[in-house]
């Protein structure tokens, strides 16, 4: 926890923030007042007093501590007025905020005696007056200065699920970094450290001043940005956005684009009261009944993965400028409707990139958040303060990639509030997810892609291998393969990383049938320089592992060219008179996951009750319109394979003589006793699993097993510690010869050492593919006065057209022909 404390607030308005009581209010009118409206930047330059569209307040900082400035309508028209607070001898921006409405939080950091103006702006619409609150928080150290503790990156050694699931119930960070060996995860501090070494895990430095690392990037993206006058990307951006320059593009590409480009407001403001903002591109994009297919993606679900909001904001520019300059991506724009949301999370990303102190990121404590800014869950001690100051420090709130309903409560994601990956309450318990929900719940969303940092990945479904892929296996591999070959990323399921519960994609694709994928942008950071984390890995340029491919941009490009083709989802074809109003409709329960409760019990699955709703709006005769299948992947079955023959006969294998020397640096010292072994194959036998085990006699003894194949690649091992037994498995081994090296990592008494025994190789034949029901979609038709005209089952499967005929005139005669 960091050794800072809110000890007073200041208010303009008087008010009682984040539970301090604020001193009198200043005396100063906060109604904040303009004639006229003008489009333009708040946060560019702070404007001379009286310029049209603006109206200002000066204050002085009476802390070293944090500014909390808010706008807030008056009346019933909001209107759309911005803020932004600059410091009043330089002219810099001090922070900022630019919502398509008058709900305004800029927040940021201030020193005692800093004088400041507050300028409001009234961007756009009738509102002529807003209320203004400024407060000051004042920031102490508890018990004095303290020097700030070293966090590193570390790659804890996890050769097997039983690993991985250990390494998640010691409640550390742990990164989208993962093989089938070992994961990397951030040791904040002290604490940390002594609680992996306690658990005995074994681990190797990766990055061992994460904060030494900030600061020479946070200089050399000034470098860059300083030597660079625009680059390569569809915007020109040069360096990291601010989430108030998210929101003024957003709503400036709108502007500068009727009818091609619209932002709008999604359902629920975020903990902190800010709004959650995106924008839409399509031809006539104020008609969103149209039917086209819905191609979505969204950015930073967590706050300290920059580049996941740059790459989603310059798509959005990319997707204007390419429908403006005619070719290939006019067609695709023009087939199709585009959602971005770059910043899911607004208030994760908002204490993230204003970390600090200002501008040098050494306080990594901030710096690193990766939650939302839920207070609710946290212990009453640590409900005070701002997200940005606060007892907990970055772990407040909940992860929202671990707060969908699909299989919400399992594996690889912790109950415990402090985790970095806590999963919340329960699925869909924060306003985050529940924005992403309701797009995915009333749009035909039949591809999406959900961006995050970092190592370099494309993954799908499913988040945990039990699951069992689904049916649409084959072609959604093939998809995800085809957007890896542009960007150089591993195509793979989510579970290959490590078992995952409550992500995006898993409630999205198997509750909807859209396809669903998490690109994992860059290598080796959460926000590496602005030059290798944006422009090269969008734009396919060295070092990027995409470079000379294409990068993440055409990889988006795929997605969108699928989204584009009819065969890739379903498709309903008839005709309804001009205005009438057809709508699909299902509704449904799915489990989540037993659920994991904080003692380790496990308790029976909860039911999620989702709605799914899509419109279409005739246009007098024929339509056409993009759906996903009727049938959820869900309960549709699962994809496999039946076997061709038996599997293999169980193989035992000798115990050479002799005990090896304590090993702890396997690899690197392969002493090690090699146990050779060979594999069938077709056609004699159909492995579709093997399993190697191992035992010895006490769990104080530690064994080690991996398993190479003729290449001499690693292709499993078992490494867990503290058990008597290791188990490394491979699905479907190709047929030819391996060799199983036992390691004597360390003995409980080396006088008399604990040798292995049993050590055999089983296989098992290949799971076959399941069929499930088939579920429909009920067909509305509703006439100009919102009658119900019409109504219908639909079955529908992907890659089908169903031509529902004339559902409305159909219903409407029937009902007609029956009251006869």
């Amino acid at each position: 926890m960091p050794a800072w404390k809110l000890v007073g607030a200041v208010g303009l308005s008087g008010a009682v923030i984040a539970g301090l009581t604020a001193s009198t209010a200043v005396a100063e009118d906060n109604v904040l007042r303009s004639d006229k409206d003008v489009a333009r930047s708040c946060f560019e330059k702070l404007l001379p007093g009286g310029t049209k569209g603006t109206d200002r307040r000066e204050v002085t900082s009476t802390v070293d501590g944090l500014i909390q400035a808010r706008l807030a309508p008056r009346g019933g028209d909001a209107g759309d007025w911005d803020l932004a607070v600059f410091d009043k001898a330089t002219g810099n921006v001090v922070a900022a905020s630019a919502a398509l409405r008058s709900a305004e939080l800029a927040e940021s950091f201030v020193t005692k005696g800093q004088e400041l103006v507050v300028q409001a702006c009234r961007y756009a619409g009738a509102a002529r007056a807003v209320n203004l609150g400024v407060d000051f928080l004042a920031i102490n150290a508890q018990g004095g200065p303290t020097a700030a503790q070293r966090a590193e990156i570390v790659r804890v050694e996890t050769p097997n699920k039983q690993a991985k699931d250990r390494l998640f119930a010691l409640g550390l960070d742990v990164t989208e970094k993962a093989d089938a060996t070992g994961v990397e995860v951030v040791l904040a501090g002290d604490a940390d450290r002594e609680t992996l070494r306690k658990s005995g895990m074994k681990s190797t430095v990766v990055q061992a001043d994460i904060s030494a690392r900030s600061i020479a990037n946070a200089k050399a993206d000034k470098q860059y940005a300083a030597a660079t006058a625009g680059s390569v990307l569809p915007s020109g951006r040069t360096s990291y956005r601010h989430l108030y320059d998210y929101n003024f593009e957003m709503k400036e590409l709108a502007r500068a684009n009727p009818g091609l480009a619209k932002a709008f407001t999604l359902p629920e403001s975020t903990w902190e009261g800010r709004e959650v903002v995106g924008v839409e591109i399509a031809k006539d994009v104020d008609n969103i009944k149209d039917g086209k297919a819905v191609n979505f993606t969204m950015g930073i679900h967590h706050a300290r993965e920059w580049p996941a909001g740059e790459h989603a904001m310059e798509w959005a520019h990319e997707l204007v400028k390419g429908y403006k300059a005619g070719g290939e991506l006019r067609s695709l724009v023009t087939k199709t409707r585009n959602i971005v949301v770059p910043i899911v999370n607004p208030d994760g990303f908002n204490v993230s990139r204003e970390a600090e102190p200002k501008g040098d990121f050494s306080r990594f404590d901030y710096e690193m958040k990766r939650k939302n800014c839920n207070v609710s869950d946290s212990p009453e001690a640590f409900r005070t303060g701002t997200c940005m100051a606060n007892p907990a420090g970055r772990l407040r709130g909940t992860d929202p990639n671990r707060n969908y309903a699909g299989f919400w409560g399992g594996a690889g994601a912790s109950t415990a509030w402090s985790s970095d990956t806590f999963r919340g309450s329960g699925p869909f318990s924060e306003p985050e997810t529940r924005n992403i929900r309701s797009i995915v719940s009333n749009r035909q969303v039949t591809n999406l892609i959900t961006l995050h940092t970092y190592s370099n990945l494309v993954l799908r479904v499913p988040g945990v291998a039990d699951v069992r892929p689904p049916l649409d296996e084959p072609a959604y591999k093939a998809l995800g393969d085809k957007m890896a070959s542009r960007n150089g990323y591993t195509s793979q399921p989510s579970w290959a990383l490590y078992d995952t519960t409550g992500s995006t994609e898993d409630w999205s694709y198997f509750a909807t049938g859209g396809w669903g994928f998490t690109f994992e942008v860059g290598p080796n950071e959460f926000h590496p320089p602005f030059e290798q984390g944006v422009v090269a890995e969008y734009a396919g340029l060295a070092p990027a592992a995409g470079a000379g491919k294409g990068g993440n941009r055409q990889a988006f490009i795929d997605m969108l060219t699928n989204a584009a083709d009819p065969s890739a989802h379903s498709t309903l074809v008839g005709s309804a008179p001009k205005g009438y109003q057809l709508q699909l409709r299902k509704a449904f329960q799915t489990p989540t996951s037993p659920v994991v409760q904080p003692d380790g019990s496990v308790k029976d699955p909860i039911f999620v009750s989702d709605v799914l709703k899509s419109d279409l709006a005739s246009t007098g005769g024929r339509f056409s319109w993009a759906v996903n299948p009727s049938t959820r992947p869900y309960v549709a079955g699962r994809y496999g394979r039946d076997p061709q023959g038996p599997p293999q006969a169980p193989i035992a294998l000798a115990n050479p003589a002799g005990v090896p020397a304590e090993n702890t640096n396997f690899p690197a010292d392969l002493t090690g006793e090699v146990i050779p072994f060979h594999v069938d194959g077709m056609p004699a036998v159909d492995n579709g699993k093997m399993q190697v085990t191992v035992q010895w006699g006490t769990p104080d003894t530690d064994w080690d097993l991996y398993i190479f194949d003729a290449a001499g690649n690693l292709v499993s091992s078992s490494a867990s510690g503290g058990t008597n037994s290791e188990k490394a498995v491979l699905f479907d081994p190709p047929a030819g010869d391996y060799t199983a090296v036992m390691v004597n990592y360390s003995q409980a008494d080396p006088s008399t050492p604990d040798d292995w025994s049993n050590l055999k190789v089983d296989f098992l034949s290949p799971l076959p593919t399941t069929y499930g029901p088939k579920e429909p979609y009920t067909l509305t038709c509703s006439d100009k006065r919102g009658r119900l005209v019409g109504l219908a089952e639909i079955y529908v499967d992907r890659g089908q057209t169903v031509d529902v005929g004339d559902v409305c005139e159909r219903s409407a005669r029937a009902a007609k022909e029956r009251k006869n």
